[in-house]
Order: structure tokens, then sequence, then C-alpha cells
């Protein structure tokens, strides 16, 4: 199918949505069914605005934008919301705000609670995926390039943390958390940033993205959202996940 085709199709009949594995806001549960805030959230807005069938497509980071501005898809799970991704996709309105942490082995034996602290310890190496906000974030922060090691998956960066060849990795201090939950392993402890010492700024906002020409299906999902975030309803299904 071309992504011409894709984009002119009915997406009342059918939607498909991208995710990545990343607890608590996508993730495949033991019998292969996606799971997580983020999807709930889609799927939530999806029925409601008349979607009989939604397909929830398993993908990676770095093919989210990429993929779904192509018209191979019609809608990813929230990303953060940047100048430069939004020169490529359409946003929704925000649906989180977020702020970030690490994730280091138990000890923290280099006291490592904000991107300023991790730039001051000379030695201290500092694991990102490439292309997720937290890389700018990091060098905004002072931390040089050449301690910053760059990852496709989030399970190379946590088996290079387990190995000493990084000191911590930075992802949403919500999601580190959750993945410390998930995986049950002693030796690795969810940091979230002490907001005290690190440069003061309001936590970066998520959205959910899609292709520029798709904009009815946009336009629809946008409605629906702005009447649905903040209900009762989506504040307890939220709450489930550790979202406030």
């Amino acid at each position: 199918m071309t992504s011409t085709t894709q984009l002119n199709r009915n997406w009342r009949e059918k939607v498909v949505l991208a995710y990545i594995d990343e607890p608590p806001f996508g993730m495949s549960n033991p019998s292969g069914s996606p799971s997580g805030s983020d999807i709930e959230l889609a799927e939530e807005i999806l029925r409601t605005i008349g979607v009989r069938s939604v397909e929830c497509r398993l993908t990676t980071f770095s093919e989210l934008l990429p993929r779904v501005a192509a018209g191979h898809w019609d809608i990813n799970v929230p990303l953060f919301v940047t100048a430069e991704r939004a020169g490529l996709v359409a946003f929704s309105v925000p649906v989180w705000a977020l702020h970030d942490g690490f994730l280091v082995r138990t000890g923290n034996s280099k006291h490592l609670i904000s991107y300023e602290g991790l730039a001051r310890a000379a030695d201290a190496l500092l694991g990102v995926i490439t292309g997720q906000v937290q890389h700018d974030a990091a060098r905004r922060a002072g931390v040089p390039e050449s301690r910053i090691n760059r990852y496709e998956h989030q399970q190379e960066a946590i088996d290079a943390l387990l190995e000493g060849r990084i000191d911590a990795y930075a992802s949403t201090a919500l999601g580190n958390r959750t993945l410390v939950q998930r995986i049950g392993n002693t030796d690795l402890t969810a940091i979230s940033h002490d907001l005290t010492e690190a440069t003061p700024h309001a936590p970066p906002k998520g959205a959910f993205s899609f292709a520029k020409a798709n904009a009815d299906l946009r336009n629809e999902f946008d409605i629906q959202l702005r009447k649905y975030l903040g209900s009762p309803d989506h504040r307890s299904k939220m709450e489930r996940y550790g979202l406030t």
C-alpha cells in the first residue's frame, strides 16, 4: 500500500497506532497484546470518534516520526513535542508533561541526581536513546558529547548500565520507576532528578503525532481529546499507570 493510498483511505474503518516498548506508556503483555497509558488513551478517543478497528503496531523510536509522516501508519503514541519534530509531523494537543530522571546502578556511587551534577562528575558517562529529548537536555546542562553514549534500543542502554559501560541512563522519571518495577532487578534504581539542583524549567509536554496530510483524523481526534482530558474517567485510568 502506498503512502498516498494509506492516507486517503477511510480511517473510520481502521486506524493503525504505532507504539514502542516503553512502560507505562506502551508495552506488550506476556500474551503479546499491547497495553499502557498512551495506548489506552488513544483507543478511548478513537472508539469515541467512531473508529471501528484499531491495530496497535510495535515499532522502534527511530521509526515513529518518519514512518507516520510517510503514511505507513496513522498515529503515533505521544512523544515530547519539539520545534524540529513539528516540522515533520502534526501534533495533537498535549496529553502529559513529564520531568526526566536517571536509571543508575543501586547505590549510585557517583551521586548522580541531575544532568548538571553528571556534567560536574568528570568521569561519569550517560546513556540516552538516539533522537530522544534527553540527549538535548543533557547537552544544555553541560554534559559534553564525549560522555554521552547513544543507543537505538532501551535494552541496549540497560545492558550497558549493568555492565558498567555507562553510569546513568536518562529517560522520564516515571518511565524509569515503572521499568525498575517491571524487570525486578535489584541492581537497578530509578532516581528522580533533584529539581532544586537542576536548571529550572517547566516539564516538557508530550502529544500524539500524525502525518500532516492526515488532517481529518487529527482534527476529529483533537476535538474529542480536548473534551476527555482531565475528566474523572481520564484521571482514574491514568492514575493506574502512575500519572497524576
